[in-house]
């Protein structure tokens, strides 16, 4: 199999590729959420691109669904993808490589995009597993911003009360989004403190540390000690190319050409 790291900065090549040919918007969330995509499809999640519908998988939900480059990327490069053209497809009419996350495609659960919805569809799916007596796990991958959305609160409270044990959210905290600084617009802080007040267990976690990501990521699925668990991982927006990294502008922009040759000398030499 690929190594982790590979996996990242083919990733991140990937999604300059197709955000750069198709000029489309987002790469700078893409970018945050590169490695939690990595060590999750590299080393965590049972799952086979040879049977996606298996009824004994893990479940991935991936929230953010603006940032679909990274997860299509990333499902591409583990053979999800027989038999489609990614690159010639994406956000083509007719297609299903919608520019959101769509779940006609092999190895996706669930379509978002609407933002504050996958935690409670994710709450269901681990509570399923729970009732059935099954081994799988449910990750589900969130953006900070979308933490503004009370319907994740209500999510929060309900895989408490279920001890959905089964089941971790992975927010990506990258502490940009759409507008503006997350401290500025709605500040989630003490973050770490609210999810510990619902009976969450947590770790905070450096997002780009790769060993770090695979270490509470192993721990958290093996662990059933009635709690949900949540893993904050403090990412940077645009991780991986310089000019992109913590600049707003970015969760807008497609790559310009020049842009491109850029970006692509400073993902090479990682």
């Amino acid at each position: 199999m690929t190594s982790t790291p590979a996996y990242a900065k083919q990733l991140r090549q990937r999604v300059l590729e197709l955000c750069s040919r198709k000029r489309t918007s987002h790469i700078g969330g893409a970018f945050s959420v590169a490695d939690i995509l990595a060590v999750l499809y590299a080393e965590i999640l049972d799952i086979t691109a040879d049977e996606p519908d298996a009824p004994g998988r893990d479940r991935l939900f991936f929230s953010k669904g603006h940032a679909c480059t990274a997860l299509y990327a990333m499902l591409e490069l583990r053979g999800f993808f027989k038999g489609y053209d990614l690159l010639e497809q994406f956000t083509e009419n007719g297609t299903y490589f919608t520019s959101h996350v769509n779940h006609n495609l092999p190895g996706v659960e669930l379509s978002t995009g609407s933002l504050g919805h996958a935690l409670g569809v994710s709450c269901g799916s681990a509570l399923a597993g729970k009732r059935r007596r099954q081994p799988w796990s449910v990750f589900s991958i969130l953006s900070d911003g979308e933490l503004d959305e009370g319907s994740n609160w209500e999510a929060i409270l309900f895989a408490a009360h279920h001890k959905l044990d089964n089941l971790v959210a992975v927010i990506d905290y990258n502490k940009i989004q759409s507008f503006g600084a997350v401290s500025e617009i709605m500040n989630l802080e003490p973050l770490a403190d609210k999810f510990k007040a619902f009976n969450w267990e947590v770790e905070e976690v450096d997002g780009h540390a790769l060993p770090a990501l695979q270490d509470v990521f192993m721990r958290f699925k093996e662990s059933r000690n009635g709690r949900p668990k949540c893993v904050i991982a403090h990412t940077v927006k645009g991780k991986g190319v310089s000019f992109m990294e913590n600049d707003l502008a970015w969760h807008y922009r497609s790559p310009s050409e020049a842009d491109v040759l850029k970006a692509i000398s400073e993902l090479e030499a990682v």
